[in-house]
Parts: C-alpha cells; sequence; structure tokens
C-alpha cells in the first residue's frame, strides 16, 4: 500500500487514515503480508507519464490514481527484484 508522507517524510493526517486501513486489511488477510511504501511523488510521475503518452484534461485526472498505484507497485516490485528483500515497512497485525 501506498504511503502518502510530505516531502520532508513527516507523516499527516491522510498518513494515519492509511495506517488505520492497512492494520484492518492486514487482520483480515493474515497471514499474508501488508506492506506501506513510500509514494512520494507518484502522483507527479504518473502525470507525467499520462501527459508522455496523450492523456489529455479530464481524462488524464480520472486516471491518475490508478497510474499513481501502478508506479507504487511497480516501483516496490523493483526494488525487491534489485535488493532481495521486500521493500516498506511491514503492517503487526495486532489481536484486538
Amino acid at each position: 500500500m501506498g504511503l502518502p508522507r510530505s516531502l520532508s517524510g513527516a507523516e499527516g493526517p491522510a498518513a494515519a487514515k492509511v495506517r488505520d486501513f492497512a492494520r484492518a486489511l492486514a487482520r483480515h488477510i493474515a497471514p499474508v503480508p501488508v506492506r506501506l511504501c513510500d509514494e512520494r511523488l507518484t502522483t507527479v510521475t504518473a502525470e507525467a507519464v499520462l501527459r508522455e503518452r496523450g492523456h489529455k484534461g479530464s481524462k488524464r485526472r480520472a486516471v491518475v490514481d490508478q497510474a499513481a498505484a501502478v508506479v507504487i507497485l511497480q516501483h516496490a516490485l523493483d526494488t525487491e527484484r534489485n535488493t532481495g528483500s521486500a521493500p516498506g515497512e511491514i503492517v503487526e497485525v495486532i489481536d484486538v
């Protein structure tokens, strides 16, 4: 999952919501792990890719979040392939 952080790396309210959702998801799909990956600048990257491919205006805005999700996943897969270890931080399953 993408973890929204500011450029400085700080986490705000959106990151707190993602962490809450990730914990709930981790409990629901255990033992499958959930990982949080930094998503800084993924929207900017996705916008650039869509622009290069000729997507304009409202059509681009309608799919930019989907494209950003692809960027996050591709970065995670590339990181794991290049380093041999899973990227991001694992979400701990807490029994409630």
